[in-house]
């Protein structure tokens, strides 16, 4: 079985996406699609580190909803930027892995949430 290690694929999703970009037109709607992609591609990682050097169980869990939220963005960006048909394929495993980032940190919201909630 393969262990994944949550920060070295969020690192991993955020290079995959600077090198898109990278590789893009530098039209002026791309080169500010391109900014905020990567922006919100890079602070889903920045933010499960933080996540996982956090305070306590509510700074931790305000964390992971900012991973899922970037994640989200990044997936929403990623559909606005003007790529040739030659990259689609890049383009949809980078949009079906902010999908999945998301689904992660929404499962682990909700292990939070039942952690959290007094017993009955």
């Amino acid at each position: 079985m393969k262990k994944y290690d949550l920060e070295d694929r969020t690192l991993g999703f955020a290079k995959e996406v600077i090198r898109l970009v990278n590789k893009v037109s530098k039209t002026l709607p791309n080169v500010e699609i391109a900014r905020q992609l990567v922006r919100s591609s890079g602070s889903v990682g920045a933010n499960y580190i933080e996540a996982n050097e956090s305070l306590g169980e509510k700074d931790f869990a305000m964390r992971i909803k900012i991973c899922r939220k970037e994640a989200k963005e990044s997936r929403y960006w990623h559909q606005l930027l003007d790529c040739p048909d030659y990259f689609n394929a890049l383009r949809g495993h980078l949009i079906q892995e902010s999908i999945e980032l998301m689904k992660i940190f929404g499962a682990i919201l909700e292990k939070v949430k039942r952690r959290q909630q007094p017993n009955k």
